[in-house]
């Protein structure tokens, strides 16, 4: 008999309190840090994330996993003031992110969410930035990033702040996401993807 058995990967949905507070800075650099942050990366990849930040998962601390897998494997990145090929830092722990536009220049992209199913919008975010980081063991890091992973850096560094990509939108655009907002609302705070089956996801 085949095994169907899912883990959970249950996400804080919009209408969760927790989604609208800022986040602590991490202090500890200990095991219970890269398990939790291992926990998250397995948890996105279950509900096929591209990105996930702790206060999404219930936990109000400066913590995001990102992999944007295989899109953009040819790109280059600089870390620590080398050139590197995306998909050598990838995954990403980002522990106590920020980060700064190396210019003025934004791209408009559609953006969704894990915490927002099926709700897409057009986000305008900075080109290219310089985000500073630790990794899971404290070690201080800057990485200089363009296109769609530095807006994926941006819209999981909104997260810690209490900021969904649905502010971005115009009120206009809000409204027309209004009937559907109220449908995630009904999911009471959180949604498990373990639930979905591989069409719907």
């Amino acid at each position: 008999m085949e095994n169907t058995f899912k883990p959970s990967c249950m996400i804080c949905t919009y209408g969760a309190p927790v989604l609208r507070k800022k986040s602590m800075r991490i202090t500890a650099f200990d095991a219970a840090l890269s398990e939790l942050a291992h926990s998250m990366l397995e948890r996105m990849y279950g509900a096929h994330g591209v990105g996930l930040a702790a206060p999404q998962i219930g936990e109000l601390i400066q913590l995001v996993v990102i992999d944007l897998q295989q899109a953009g494997e040819n790109e280059l990145v600089f870390q620590d003031g080398r050139s590197l090929p995306i998909s050598l830092v990838q995954p990403l722990y980002l522990v106590n992110p920020s980060y700064t536009p190396i210019q003025d220049l934004q791209v408009e992209y559609e953006e969704g969410c894990l915490s927002l199913p099926n709700v897409r919008g057009k986000v305008k975010r900075f080109f290219e930035i310089v985000c500073t980081y630790q990794d899971l063991e404290g070690n201080a890091h800057k990485l200089q990033c363009k296109d769609w992973l530095s807006c994926c850096i941006q819209h999981e560094c909104d997260h810690l702040n209490g900021v969904l990509f649905i502010d971005h939108l115009s009120k206009a655009e809000r409204n027309e996401q209004r009937e559907l907002l109220k449908e995630i609302q009904a999911f009471g705070g959180q949604f498990d993807y373990a639930t979905l089956t591989e069409t719907e996801a």
